[in-house]
Formats: structure tokens, C-alpha cells, sequence
């Protein structure tokens, strides 16, 4: 059972995630002990322990908590919103400004993944990212505005365009995140609504790269 914990309390286990996030994002989470977490902090491996019984389960929280902060700054953006179509577009942009300003939290579900211990949490992670977006996906499809296909593949094709491009442009080639915003956006409407959509300069990130050529979204 969860400890209820005062104001205090609650502060103290904020610091927690907010440190080891930036120890594991900066120094790698094997390498990352609970005495560096506390030392950077300034207090004891008690307070470590009262509130989380691990280093596990420690990523296990931050994990989880950052992809609720990704989830209410997607809802803030898309609002009420009652076009189905545009509702997509404003998560995947709000997604990509959030992956560009949490780029330690991002690169830590990219570790997650390689590790089996952590795929219950990432599992439940996409699960609820794939359940919002299967919702703006039926509106669109009763509209007669998405192809009629499943769902539930489309919302998992939008998640997984997003998340790759953010990966490789956001966080490998440090592309603007406007652009790379535009090329998922363009992308996955093309793909959902089968019609051409307007295709701004941007989409060939590619030719942008300040380190090396990269694929333009028409080699993808």
C-alpha cells in the first residue's frame, strides 16, 4: 500500500524522480547507484528508501509519471477541440514539444525497452497512448473522413511514427522541433485521411541536419 504523504513529503519524492532523472539520463541507469541519487540530493539512503524500495522501482515511477506529464500536456493542447482530425494533429505536436523539452525522460524509455523488467510499466505506457488516440481515430472514421480500417493498427501507426521521428531527429539530429513537428503531422494525416495534405518546406529534415544527412520523410 502507497504511503499518504504531507506536503513535505510529497516535494521530497518529486526531488527524487526529478534527480535520478537526470543522473540516469546523464550518467546511464546501470552506472547510477542510490548513493549518487542521495549524495546529489544531500540526504540519507533512508530517505531513498522510505519512499521507493529500489532503484527499480525507482525508473518504474519516473516512467510512469513522465508519461502522465505527456499525457495531460497532450489533453491541455487538444482541449475541446471537436474536430477529430485537428485533434490528432494538436497531440502529435504537443507530443513532440514535450519530447524536445524532456529529452532525459524521453531517452529513458528508450533504455526501458531493452531492459524485460521494465515492459510491464512501458506496456501500460502504450496501452493508454494507443487508447486516446483509437478514440480521435473512430470519430474521424464515422465521419467518413479516415479510411475504414482498424483502429487500433492506424492509432498504432500515428504512436509509432512520433515517437521514431522524435527519436531520430529530436534527440539523435537536434532538429527543430517545428520541423520534425510538421513531417509526423503531414505524415500520419496523409496516411489516415488518404488525400494530400499541405506539405510545408520542412518536411525535408534531411537537407536541415546540422551533423550529417539524414533520410527526408520521402525516403521513409
Amino acid at each position: 500500500m502507497e504511503r499518504r504523504l504531507t506536503q513535505r513529503g510529497r516535494d521530497r519524492r518529486r526531488q527524487l524522480l526529478r534527480e535520478a532523472t537526470r543522473l540516469f539520463s546523464k550518467q546511464g541507469y546501470h552506472p547510477t547507484s542510490v548513493t549518487d541519487i542521495v549524495v546529489a540530493l544531500g540526504v540519507g539512503k533512508g530517505v531513498f528508501y522510505w519512499y521507493f524500495p529500489s532503484k527499480d522501482a525507482l525508473l518504474v515511477e519516473i516512467l510512469r509519471s513522465a508519461h502522465q506529464d505527456l499525457r495531460r500536456r497532450q489533453q491541455a493542447a487538444i482541449g475541446d477541440e471537436p474536430d477529430p482530425i485537428r485533434r490528432i494533429e494538436l497531440g502529435i505536436r504537443a507530443s513532440m514539444e514535450w519530447f524536445a523539452e524532456h529529452r532525459g525522460s524521453f531517452n529513458l524509455f528508450q533504455f526501458a525497452a531493452t531492459e524485460e523488467r521494465f515492459a510491464p510499466v512501458l506496456r501500460r505506457n502504450q496501452e493508454v497512448a494507443i487508447a486516446d488516440t483509437v478514440r480521435h481515430v473512430k470519430e474521424g472514421i464515422v465521419e467518413g473522413r479516415i479510411a475504414d480500417q482498424d483502429p487500433e493498427v492506424l492509432a498504432h501507426a500515428v504512436v509509432g511514427v512520433t515517437e521514431r521521428l522524435a527519436q531520430a531527429y529530436l534527440l539523435e539530429r537536434d532538429e527543430p522541433v517545428e520541423r520534425v513537428s510538421d513531417a509526423a503531422v503531414t505524415f500520419c494525416l496523409r496516411g489516415l485521411c488518404g488525400e494530400a495534405q499541405p506539405r510545408p518546406d520542412s518536411l525535408d529534415l534531411g537537407s536541415h541536419s546540422r551533423r550529417g544527412r539524414r533520410p527526408s520523410l520521402e525516403a521513409l
